[in-house]
């Protein structure tokens, strides 16, 4: 048997591009003497539709797509994802379906039993889970198939009573075939590569695992998809980061007739869940989803150019090196808004990048606009000490004029705030926190490091001074950022323990940490939160991000 996996980038809502993308792909694969082929999780609607499965519209729609799907799956067999209504006339209006097509008919309707409620999930808001559960017949076969579920094991969670492959190897299947849409984090390639493994291992059956690819705002689905054979040899790996549509034959006694890319008994290389941050673990898979990110962005809502500020430090310069080869350099303007404070080498520094990267800039000088402000503001300030108000004024001067040149070129503003500075709060609310996209938002300072050193792996286009000088906003003379925030060797680690992990502050400090410098921080991250539920949607390449995933409460007194 002949099956193919199609690897593709939806839109969500777009019904037509998502149906003509299905059907050239079916057509390809029956050109090529396929007898089965595999689509992701809800490919008809794009994935994740949130409160639009609300609209019986867009339901509709769906149906429509797939009727017109259905009509060539004549000689092959399609499993195609798609959310469906439920006629039981019990609980929820809706299912988390998979269709399988053949003969231009709808042969069976499998639905999701085990609906994730974690983090960026929030499936069981939409869906009713599974109660029944049957083997698919085709071409002299049984196949399983499920939704994304089983590989992750959730059958082991007291919350969900059935594990649907243990229900369904009841009924003796040949093959196990799993649509999916796993999203991306920088722990997730070997982690879900080995679950699914275990999973082969567990019922000794081939495995088909096509996953979805194309970012989602903020959700990037990295694609990734594999088969196994029985004995959980791995023979196809698709890309990531892009679509593909390949095939493999299945045998009859459930082996594959291809080379063997990684046998069985291979342990993975690296530790699945690192107990500390490790700045360059899977950078160059990071660089290529935040690549993913950003030009999905652009190109599902209709944008074009891009704007951001430069000022001569780490994150804008990885921040434009990123948009530029995402969008291309000619999409990409740099704005240079040196103040009173601003050394020459930054604004230097700044230029050089630019010039590196051949895109457009421009040098805005805020001086005046700045001593506008304090000038104004001279009678209700009424002499009192400069302090962080002076510095916020400058920052909020270069969101406006930013914001006037997107507004006047109908550019998006790009943001360059790191993961660092917004769990501790080093941000002016509608100044440098202002933007449409948070490009480095889920990135640590360590990993905006280790991305400038993989963006300068074969030539300098980030300049090594912006590399090697110590970070500064720049907002006072001699300004750094450790005036205000610890070490970023420390800090990023104790962030990593709360936010990633999950550890509160009793279990950081027995790690070694510093008792009052744990509060310090911890204090930081709750007191901030206020500023965080304001911010633009950021791109996720971690398993824990600011946004969606992390729901804490902005009045909430703990650890404060």
């Amino acid at each position: 048997m002949k099956i193919f996996l199609a690897q593709q980038n939806y839109h969500i809502g777009n019904f037509e591009s998502n149906t003509h993308k299905i059907i050239q792909a079916i057509e390809a694969a029956k050109a090529q003497g396929g007898d089965l082929i595999l689509f992701s999780e809800m490919c008809v609607s794009g994935y994740p539709a949130r409160d639009f499965v609300e609209f019986s519209d867009f339901i509709s729609k769906c149906y429509d797509a797939v009727d017109r799907i259905k009509e060539h799956a004549d000689t092959i067999g399609v499993l195609i994802g798609s959310p469906a209504r439920n006629t039981f006339h019990k609980g929820k209006n809706l299912f988390n379906a998979a269709f399988f097509l053949h003969e231009k008919e709808i042969k069976a309707e499998i639905h999701k039993t085990l609906l994730p409620t974690y983090d960026v999930f929030d499936e069981y808001r939409y869906f009713e889970p599974s109660f029944e559960w049957q083997v698919v017949p085709f071409k002299g076969k049984r196949l399983a198939i499920t939704i994304c579920e089983d590989i992750w094991n959730l059958g082991d969670n007291p919350l969900y009573r059935v594990c649907p492959m243990d229900k369904l190897m009841e009924q003796q299947p040949d093959i196990m075939l799993n649509i999916s849409a796993s999203p991306f984090d920088y722990t997730h390639d070997e982690d879900r590569k080995s679950v699914i493994k275990a999973n082969v291992l567990k019922y000794k059956l081939p495995m088909f695992y096509c996953n979805a690819v194309g970012s989602q705002t903020e959700i990037v689905f990295d694609g990734a998809s594999l088969v196994f054979d029985k004995h959980a040899n791995l023979y196809k790996t698709l890309p990531m980061f892009t679509e593909a549509l390949e095939s493999v034959i299945l045998l009859d006694d459930g082996t594959i007739d291809a080379p063997i890319l990684e046998p069985a008994s291979r342990v993975p290389d690296k530790e699945l869940n690192p107990v500390t941050l490790e700045p360059e673990l899977n950078i160059a898979q990071v660089y290529d989803a935040l690549l993913l990110g950003i030009r999905d962005y652009f190109s599902k809502m209709g944008f074009t150019k891009a704007i951001l500020g430069s000022s001569g430090g780490i994150d804008s310069a990885v921040t434009l090196a990123l948009a530029c080869e995402a969008l291309g350099k000619e999409n990409v303007r740099a704005i240079l808004m040196p103040s009173p404070y601003s050394t020459d080498h930054s604004v230097n520094d700044a230029v050089q990048l630019s010039k590196n990267l051949d895109n457009s800039y421009d040098i805005l000088h805020i001086d005046k606009v700045y001593g506008s402000f304090l000038e104004t503001l001279d009678p209700v300030f009424n002499g009192l000490p400069f302090s962080l108000a002076e510095e916020n004024i400058q920052s909020r001067s270069r969101g406006n004029l930013l914001m006037a040149i997107a507004n006047k070129f109908g550019y998006i503003l790009l943001n360059t705030s790191n993961k660092s500075e917004l769990a501790t709060g080093y941000g002016t609310l509608y100044g440098d926190m202002a933007g449409g996209l948070g490009v480095l938002g889920d990135c640590y300072k360590l990993q905006v490091y280790a991305l400038a050193r993989y963006i300068n792996r074969n030539k300098e286009i980030i300049p090594e001074n912006i590399i090697s000088k110590a970070p500064s906003a720049e907002l006072r003379p001699d300004q750094k950022d450790s005036d205000s925030l610890p070490d970023y060797m420390i800090l990023d680690q104790v962030l990593y323990q709360y936010i990633e992990r999950r550890m509160g502050p009793d279990e950081i400090k027995a790690l070694g940490y510093d008792r009052a410098l744990v509060d310090r921080i911890l204090k930081m991250v709750n007191t901030n939160e206020y500023k965080r539920n304001q911010f633009c949607p950021i791109i996720r390449i971690s398993p824990k991000a600011f946004g969606v995933g992390r729901r804490v409460p902005i009045v909430g007194k703990y650890l404060n």
